[in-house]
């Protein structure tokens, strides 16, 4: 009862009934997931019971990142134990255990493969449908933060690698490629599938792997020339991957739809709409990083990019709502307005360290319950109303 009590219905009978219409459709042009991924997924998914729920296997692969940012965090919360830590405190911060590097490359393998045959386990059992694109999508853009944060653990912010605020929009170049993908399909209708994705989850499971035998150390060294780093050459595959291919691509793909008339055909500023609550969270949270008294970036890393990217999650899960159920998406999410309320106290009022690090910490709890209430509505909203169980393959006697 205290659950219904707390329940608010997300989903309006016209986006659930742009639901009941919703065709999936995808394009998918990566040599990588074609010949390699998808061929090993076929051959993992006829190994899985077909009791379990794609669902199910969905979150499990949520929770292996959540477990390895959770594991690294304990470790080394402000990703000094790669080296670079201030002077004199060098002691505090031990390397992070190799083994930790073998545990950390099956979470991420397990993850990757577990995301992989979700889909194919419902293609399998005949359960396919929009709960399960959207409950693998809306989880995928949290582990947007949980990602590259196991990434970075592994350079630190030395001398080898990039600063923390360069890191920052690292991660805003990760966050981009991703809801540049659903701001494409919001307008084309097609979800075409970004070639960096596996890439990116390949390279991080061998860049894991190779740490477990040479630990932070072996990347340690610097380029023919002496000038760029191993860390410098991650940070150009990143900004490469997304800033010179796929989202070029994504906005080419939109452009031609429209060109073709095949494409929602909104105009320029309904097109765009999408984007705006992303575009402005990035602003704010950048002129708080760079004009916070106490620097509450170098002080408060691993929380902060949580922070930004749970409520950066939150808005992708609303546009993958509003697209799904071709509804219009909303302009400006309201978990903006406490983020810049707060951001505005800790830099104009300049309170202190105190009050920065709370405000960091409220704004990251905050986020966390509005996105786990948001996602437990909408499942419960679409289990009833399709009448199927989120974690369970219902009796079809039933």
């Amino acid at each position: 009862m205290g659950c219904c009590r707390l329940e608010v219905q997300y989903l309006t009978p016209e986006v659930l009934e742009g639901f009941e219409n919703y065709k999936y459709s995808s394009v998918d042009t990566s040599p990588l997931s074609n010949y390699v991924m998808h061929p090993f997924w076929n051959a993992v998914v006829k190994i899985c019971p077909r009791w379990i729920a794609p669902n199910l296997l969905t979150f499990s692969g949520f929770a292996f990142t959540v477990a390895n940012f959770v594991i690294l965090s304990f470790y080394d919360y402000h990703f000094y134990a790669g080296g670079g830590a201030p002077e004199g405190t060098e002691a505090e911060y031990l390397p992070i255990p190799k083994w930790i590097w073998l545990v950390s490359a099956f979470n991420l393998f397990m993850a990757h493969t577990l995301d992989g045959i979700d889909g194919k386990q419902a293609r399998r059992t005949g359960t396919s449908g929009p709960l399960g694109e959207l409950f693998d999508h809306g989880l995928d853009s949290w582990t947007t933060v949980f990602i590259p944060t196991g990434l970075y653990s592994v350079f630190g912010r030395g001398k080898f690698s990039v600063s923390i605020k360069r890191m920052f929009f690292c991660y805003w170049n990760v966050f981009f490629n991703f809801i540049f993908s659903h701001w494409e399909k919001y307008n084309t209708g097609v979800l075409y599938l970004p070639w960096g994705y596996d890439l990116s989850m390949v390279g991080c499971f061998i860049v894991f792997l190779i740490s477990t035998f040479g630990g932070h150390e072996i990347w340690k060294f610097y380029l023919p020339g002496g000038y760029y780093t191993s860390g410098n050459v991650v940070e150009v595959l990143l900004y490469a991957g997304s800033i010179g291919l796929s989202m070029p691509v994504a906005c080419y793909n939109v452009y031609i739809g429209y060109q073709r008339g095949t494409g929602k055909m909104r105009p320029l500023l309904e097109m765009m709409r999408p984007l705006y609550s992303s575009i402005y969270l990035m602003i704010v949270t950048s002129l708080w990083m760079f004009l916070s008294p106490s620097d509450i970036l170098e002080l408060q890393p691993r929380m902060f990019f949580y922070m930004v990217g749970t409520v950066f999650s939150h808005i992708c899960c609303r546009l993958i709502v509003a697209q799904m159920s071709s509804t219009r998406c909303e302009a400006f999410n309201w978990t903006l307005f406490p983020v810049t309320a707060l951001a505005l106290v800790s830099v104009v009022m300049r309170p202190g360290l105190g009050f920065e690090t709370a405000a960091v910490y409220v704004l990251a709890i905050l986020s966390t319950l509005t996105q786990l209430h948001y996602g437990v509505c909408i499942v419960r909203q679409m289990c009833r109303h399709f009448n199927i169980e989120c974690f369970k393959i219902k009796d079809r006697s039933d």
